[in-house]
């Protein structure tokens, strides 16, 4: 890990995992979000709740707790968790970050195609500012790379927007290390959101480029789409014993250890499920959970 990265991380505090990172060197987040993907019904299409206000009283006893990095997309919904965040939460209290996503369309429960036409990400971006009730949004994260269309030409829609201040910073979601090199060497990333979690590591080395870079790394499905919260295996569930905590907060807690740049952003419909994923923050792993954990796949 290089200097500058290293600069980045506030290490006080070494037993509460918690610990902040430096989006892009500039906004500090503590590293546990909050996901609002479980704000929205089956296939990412419509709400959740039938209830609205429940979505709302969650997104509110997130930040309540402590949550800093609220992380959301256009398309889930569609509109539907951008409207929730600025009904639950604007006027945004400060040091809140909220990160959203675009360039992809949902047409229908876990129907969706890409769509990264400079045009067509400016639409987006322009639409997520409105519901959001933003002038600027702090991370936009391109959904995914459309690769019918140049990469220069969908980063150079994002770079525009930069330059006009709708956008703070630009991320990446479900990249390899060989496109996040070409997308740096375009202009400055400042987030990778890729799948990663205690069973699923075939991103390693984009986090390690990430580390290497001072990246943010946001890993989607942190509690394996809810296989590592019960029946993950036996060194999984030794561990959770050991510390008197549940398989998914152990899950997250490894994420916190095991790399300084990870940022998780666990989603939940729950309000008590969303205290357990908090506490995970606390839970001070060992050398020896660590190296037990590292045959979990």
């Amino acid at each position: 890990m290089n200097a500058e990265t290293a600069a980045a991380f506030d290490r006080d505090g070494d037993r509460d995992r918690d610990v902040r990172f430096s989006i892009g060197g500039e906004l500090p987040v503590r590293r546990l979000g909050f996901g609002t993907g479980g704000l929205v019904g089956p296939g990412y299409w419509g709400p959740r709740h039938d209830d609205p206000q429940r979505s709302v009283a969650l997104l509110r006893q997130a930040v309540e707790r402590g949550v800093t990095l609220i992380d959301t997309a256009d398309n889930y919904g569609p509109d539907v968790a951008e409207e929730l965040v600025a009904h639950a939460l604007h006027p945004y209290p400060e040091g809140l970050v909220i990160a959203t996503k675009g360039g992809v369309v949902r047409t229908g429960p876990d129907v969706w195609h890409i769509d990264g036409r400079p045009e067509r990400l400016r639409a987006m971006c322009e639409a997520s500012l409105r519901r959001l009730r933003t002038d600027t949004i702090d991370l936009y994260q391109l959904h995914r790379l459309d690769p019918a269309v140049p990469m220069a030409d969908q980063l150079g829609a994002l770079r525009e927007l930069q330059r006009e201040g709708k956008v703070r910073h630009i991320g990446l979601d479900s990249v390899s290390a060989a496109e996040l090199r070409r997308a740096q060497e375009l202009t400055p990333i400042a987030s990778v959101q890729n799948r990663y979690n205690l069973m699923d590591r075939a991103w390693e080395d984009v986090l390690e480029l990430c580390e290497e870079r001072g990246t943010a790394f946001l890993p989607w499905f942190p509690l394996g789409n809810g296989a590592l919260t019960g029946g993950a295996g036996a060194a999984l569930d030794a561990v959770a014993a050991q510390h008197g905590a549940s398989t998914g907060q152990i899950a997250l807690a490894w994420l916190l250890h095991r790399s300084p740049v990870l940022l998780p952003t666990p989603g939940t419909g729950s309000p008590a499920h969303l205290d357990e994923n908090l506490a995970a923050a606390g839970i001070a792993l060992t050398e020896a959970d660590m190296a037990q954990l590292a045959g979990t796949r």
